[in-house]
């Protein structure tokens, strides 16, 4: 038994002694510390690799983001721009890549699809912008972001506070828009490459056009200009009080415009007052310019700031006795707006604007139908040109058919049946001129500079 005993001892001492070597030897060589990137959940964390020690947070403790809304926007003939606005609603979770997806359709279907990914900085709305989407001849009038469950939360130290625009400018918005813009980095530390993107909504909150540019490297505590262009006008969708508008009133003098009686000359007189009311309620960055058309057309003011001049010329306008049996050519009266609305005095700043009147048939040149086409083609070419054309037609026998197809849309063509429907008239012009409201131009910048690195 003494033996027995004596060989237990020494075998529980080897085995101890080779347990002691080998799981040193397991130790050194084979086994890791439980860490934040082990496909394991250990060491206290609240899910795998996330919670707990770990930085990164777990996703079942965020909520996802969501798509407010997305629009192509035209650059040029099958060239356009894709943005769309997602929402994280998280105060300190942030995401240092999230993969997204524009889908952009017609009435036949998908015109093309373009994939990426961006960052999504904390607590606030955030754009998507994808740029310069080849759709050969397609338009798209659909356009759809969809965007993948996060992967990787971490909290981040800055959002959109981390910026300041400074100031914001305007230019161009008839000719080639321009976006002057200061914008300041709140941090004491560089921020390297910064995205930022400018959209330009109405006041009605609908986004009308979206550029964007990148910042390479940002100085703390500093200011920086940048640029944002567009290769087209966007004034004719911008209706903000903010852009001006030049504005060209073409005033049909024809002898018919006396026909309700001679003294005064009616329906002639309401409408000269009417119209230099509305020229009067014009703004001070606004201009205004008179053209009468009858068997011809006149020029009678250009375009100029000084719109109490244009509005007394308008109470000057008389008929021409020798107009009295003459015609009334409608087409010649458009053009000669149309010029002076594209000449070297249109603010390349403000909207084109034509607001045409006029109460009977486009009676030269030639017959009522060539007369017509005549008409039609002038206004047809003046829309080409960025104008946007009110049209009224005054009296019960007005061709409206005629009358409203000069207009840029059905709803800027009107009726007067009586002359006091005609102030009536030019009131709700100058309020579609002018929405209520500024527009919003919105530049947000995204960087990772703000982000808590993963350890």
């Amino acid at each position: 038994m003494w033996a027995m005993w004596r060989r237990m001892q020494y075998f529980t001492g080897f085995a101890v002694f080779f347990l002691i070597v080998g799981g040193w030897f397991y130790y050194a060589n084979f086994y890791q510390s439980p860490t934040c990137f082990d496909g394991k959940q250990n060491a206290g964390e609240a899910g795998v690799d996330c919670g707990g020690g770990c930085v990164r947070i777990c996703s079942f403790s965020v909520q996802e983001p969501t798509v407010k809304w997305s629009r192509a926007f035209r650059v040029t003939d099958g060239m356009y721009n894709a943005v769309g606005y997602v929402e994280n609603t998280n105060r300190e979770a942030a995401s240092p890549e999230i993969k997204y997806k524009f889908t952009l359709l017609d009435a036949a279907g998908v015109i093309k699809e373009v994939s990426g990914t961006t960052i999504l900085p904390p607590d606030g709305e955030y754009p998507i912008f994808e740029g310069r989407i080849a759709t050969g001849s397609r338009i798209p009038t659909r356009t759809f972001l969809e965007i993948e469950p996060v992967e990787v939360w971490q909290p981040a130290t800055a959002g959109r506070e981390q910026f300041s625009v400074v100031s914001r400018e305007l230019l161009g918005a008839d000719a080639r828009p321009r976006l002057d813009a200061t914008l300041r980095n709140n941090e004491l530390e560089e921020v390297k490459e910064v995205e930022v993107v400018a959209t330009i909504f109405n006041a009605e909150g609908t986004a009308l056009a979206s550029s964007r540019t990148f910042v390479d490297n940002f100085a703390p505590r500093s200011d920086l200009e940048l640029f944002f262009t567009w290769p087209e006008p966007i004034a004719t969708t911008l209706r903000s009080c903010e852009v001006p508008t030049d504005v060209l009133v073409a005033i049909d003098v024809s002898g018919s415009m006396n026909n309700d009686q001679a003294d005064p000359p009616e329906p002639l007189t309401s409408v000269k007052e009417a119209a230099a009311r509305f020229i009067n309620r014009l703004g001070e960055n606004d201009q205004s310019g008179l053209v009468t058309f009858a068997s011809g057309a006149t020029l009678e003011n250009q375009l100029t700031t000084a719109n109490d001049l244009v509005s007394t010329a308008v109470g000057a306008i008389s008929i021409d006795p020798s107009e009295e049996s003459g015609f009334t050519n409608t087409g010649e009266g458009l053009l000669a707006a149309a010029n002076e609305l594209t000449s070297p005095r249109h603010n390349e700043n403000a909207r084109k604007v034509m607001v045409i009147l006029t109460d009977g048939l486009a009676t030269a040149p030639g017959e009522t139908e060539e007369a017509e086409a005549f008409a039609l083609d002038a206004a047809t070419s003046a829309r080409g040109a960025g104008i946007d054309i009110y049209s009224i037609g005054l009296g019960e026998s007005v061709k409206m058919e005629f009358v409203s197809a000069l207009s840029s849309t059905p709803e800027q063509s009107f009726q007067a049946i009586s002359s006091g429907d005609v102030d009536r008239i030019y009131q709700t012009i100058t309020s579609s001129l002018c929405e209520q409201g500024a527009a919003v131009i919105d530049i947000v910048p995204k960087s990772t500079s703000g982000f808590v690195p993963l350890r």
